[in-house]
């Protein structure tokens, strides 16, 4: 047997130290959260041999180049006082009630506009049967966006209506995310560029982003010759049809819309476009519908100046009055979060989240259920969804405002991932989807004071464990 040098053992073991002080430095200048830059730092310090590979994966918190492109696009194209909004704005002007959320339109650069013709789509037959007629129908362009493409008959379909179109000469643009589709084979896209459809996937062209599992781009976007938009929480595969146990039946929600919003829409995919392509594509205005719905589409990212998503829902939040229900599959907040949902429901608003029954990350699912006893305890309501899982992304305020879109109440959302929402003021769509949510209600369990003493210890301690990878989730 032969032994390794004790020389060369202690030059590595010195030579990981270093690299774990410079990789330290790193993490203390760019790690967006205290808590964050403290738990890399000790880690980075003492104990390189375990993080500084996870630090590879997990531990840039910037965009380089597209952060530039990204500003410089928004200079160029989302200043409310350009002669172009305020024109819009007169042309379409948003509800009164858009002032609540005055801070929101002036932090995204993306004013609140009426107009829009909304339809709201229960579970994936309804979704992808409304997606697959618009692209059928599409005469110009078809762009399409989701986090996970699968490569099983619902993915099949979806090549075949992009291929259809494609070959009858529509202009067909497809983006997904390299590390969701990561078992995505390359034949799949191989067919659709054959057939004309241009593909590719997001990340950035840095080296280093190759090895990187944040900055993922988590939006499901769908434009139909820049008037017809879909956005919302499902991605394509038979999982979000419900046929894939033990998930199933598979709860989630998208929305369609129509209106001058679609164009904000369309532009948050071209910017993701010219990132990878260095092209923008030639883009179409919506059309007038005879919608009265005031809309903004809230396009957030890790390129943007301010934590975007996490400051999005708190203001939603600091602004209800008389309710909040929110839907989502993953819930570890942020302290900014818990505190504006506190506050809430000190000013009596009727504040509930419906959480999963059951896990699809079990690590994610575990420190979910630690945040939801200890929401339970500031007197938020959180109810379990009995039937299967739930997968949707959607938020009730008050009477006449909804959000429906891909972010997640977990710190990916909030500052890692590229996410989209429609936010809209509108009280017909609000009592569409308060009806919904109400069936939701109906099927589920609502956690008690109690369920915590009663969960076994072992299973505390491991809640109280995955907490602390809670920056990572």
């Amino acid at each position: 047997m032969q032994y390794v040098p004790l020389e060369l053992v202690s030059a590595a073991v010195l030579l990981l130290h270093i690299a774990g002080v410079v990789a330290a430095a790193h993490a203390l200048m760019h790690t967006r959260t205290s808590q964050g830059a403290v738990a890399w730092v000790f880690g980075l310090v003492l104990l390189p041999y375990f993080t500084l590979l996870p630090y590879l994966f997990l531990g840039s918190k910037h965009f380089t180049g597209y952060v530039e492109l990204h500003h410089s696009r928004m200079a160029r194209r989302r200043r409310l006082d350009d002669p172009e909004q305020i024109a819009l704005t007169a042309q379409f002007p948003p509800h009164p009630a858009a002032q609540r959320y005055a801070a929101i339109s002036a932090m995204l650069g993306v004013p609140f506009l009426s107009g829009h013709q909304m339809a709201l789509l229960i579970n994936g037959e309804a979704t992808f049967k409304a997606i697959f007629a618009a692209i059928a129908a599409a005469e110009h362009y078809v762009l399409v966006q989701f986090f996970i493409i699968k490569d099983d008959p619902l993915g099949r379909r979806l090549q075949a209506a992009l291929m259809e179109r494609a070959r009858a000469g529509v202009k067909v643009y497809l983006l997904y995310d390299g590390v969701g589709c990561h078992d995505l084979p390359g034949s799949y896209c191989n067919d659709l560029r054959a057939s004309g459809v241009q593909v590719h996937p997001f990340a950035s062209r840095r080296w280093r982003n190759r090895f990187q599992l944040n900055f993922r781009n988590h939006r499901k976007v769908v434009v139909v010759d820049g008037w017809r938009g879909f956005v919302g929480g499902l991605n394509v595969g038979e999982e979000y049809l419900g046929n894939k146990p033990p998930l199933s039946p598979w709860r989630d929600t998208h929305m369609a819309l129509q209106g001058p919003a679609v164009s904000d829409l369309q532009l948050a995919f071209d910017e993701n476009w010219h990132w990878i392509t260095g092209q923008q594509l030639p883009l179409l205005p919506p059309r007038v519908t005879d919608g009265q719905a005031t809309s903004l589409i809230a396009a957030t990212g890790p390129a943007d100046a301010q934590e975007t998503c996490s400051l999005f829902f708190i203001q939603l939040i600091n602004a209800a009055q008389k309710r909040i229900w929110l839907t989502t599959p993953y819930l570890v907040p942020d302290s900014a979060l818990i505190a504006a949902m506190q506050l809430a429901v000190f000013r009596g608003v009727d504040v509930r989240i419906l959480l999963p029954s059951r896990p699809d990350h079990r690590t994610v699912f575990l420190a979910s259920t630690l945040y939801a006893h200890e929401a339970v305890r500031a007197g938020i309501r959180v109810f379990r969804y009995k039937p299967g899982f739930t997968h949707q992304k959607v938020m009730l305020i008050d009477d006449d405002t909804t959000v429906i879109g891909s972010m997640n109440l977990d710190n990916r959302s909030l500052r890692l991932n590229f996410e989209i929402a429609a936010l809209t003021i509108d009280t017909a769509f609000a009592t569409e989807v308060e009806a919904m949510l109400r069936d939701d209600f109906t099927l589920t369990k609502e956690i008690e004071l109690q369920d915590y003493i009663h969960t076994p210890y072992l299973t505390r301690v491991l809640m109280h464990v995955a907490r602390l990878f809670g920056p990572v989730l």
